[in-house]
């Protein structure tokens, strides 16, 4: 199936309080976000008309926008709002939803506090983020080369468009090694998550993952760690040295785009779905349509 350019599509998008036609839709090339990486966005699924987590997507969109320094011109009430008008003004009730803030073309250079700050949402169609055979069998992920950064170094709390350099880098060398994904380290050296979903291990019966420290501490992921906690099994935060994972009995990521997902290999090692997994991801995948 060709792929439809997505600057070439019917439709409209939210954009600073207006719906525009999707193609009209456009930025000037200088703007700050586009040059500077000052820009902050959110992945959001929308099942059955209803988006998923919608406001604490909206809070970290906020929240992403002020680590940043620059601030959001419009509340919570109105994000939410206008992500909900725009599922409907394109007429899906499935979708994915794509809210982006960025510093604008009022001034270029590396400061640009008076930039102006531009607020837009998409919507569109998309289905299971690996493809339904992939995600049903399991992903094969390569090692990246690529750390998730210090916290010193980089605003990690922050879902900011300029630390998804390394995902795209580390993704395209996978994909180029006919792997599915990369799973990356952080910058001790310890596993840390995928390019764009955290990272859960089954070891000994007890789900573990590692402590987001240096990368977000995602939507999804608190949310299977609690669809876990109500199954009663044990839910550990910790380090995880990579040495370990041979003891891994079952891996998955989870994420947004991603929901649930197996694994069935990491490198060398390989991983074969089981019962945990499948629980989880039938759990994630009822909550996410409950009414």
């Amino acid at each position: 199936m060709a792929l439809v350019p997505y600057d070439d599509r019917d439709g409209f998008i939210w954009w600073n309080g207006e719906m525009r036609p999707w193609r009209d839709a456009n930025l000037h090339v200088l703007s700050h976000g586009l040059h500077y990486a000052s820009a902050v966005f959110e992945g959001e699924r929308c099942y059955d008309g209803r988006i998923f987590k919608l406001r604490e997507h909206t809070d970290r969109l906020l929240n992403s926008a002020r680590i940043l320094g620059f601030q959001v011109p419009y509340s919570a009430d109105e994000i939410d709002a206008a992500c909900d008008a725009t599922i409907k003004a394109n007429g899906l009730t499935d979708a994915y939803v794509r809210p982006i803030a960025w510093r604008g073309s009022g001034e270029m250079g590396v400061a640009a506090q008076q930039a102006g700050v531009n607020v837009a949402i998409a919507v569109w169609e998309w289905g299971a983020y690996f493809g339904v055979e992939q995600r049903m069998k399991g992903i094969n992920l390569a090692w990246a080369k690529w750390r998730r950064p210090d916290p010193a170094t980089a605003p990690t709390a922050s879902k900011a468009a300029g630390l998804y350099m390394i995902g795209t880098l580390s993704k395209h060398a996978a994909m180029d090694e006919g792997a599915d994904d990369a799973m990356m380290l952080d910058y001790k050296g310890d596993v840390a998550e995928a390019t764009g979903a955290n990272a859960f291990f089954v070891f000994d019966g007890e789900l573990h993952t590692p402590t987001p420290t240096c990368f977000l501490d995602g939507i999804t992921r608190r949310t299977v760690m609690g669809l876990a906690k109500k199954r009663q099994m044990k839910v550990v935060e910790r380090v995880i040295k990579p040495e370990e994972l041979p003891r891994a009995t079952e891996a998955f990521v989870a994420g947004t785009a991603a929901e649930v997902t197996p694994i069935r290999r990491i490198g060398d090692q390989d991983f074969t779905p089981g019962q945990i997994t499948e629980t989880l991801m039938r759990d994630y995948e009822a909550a996410t349509r409950a009414k």
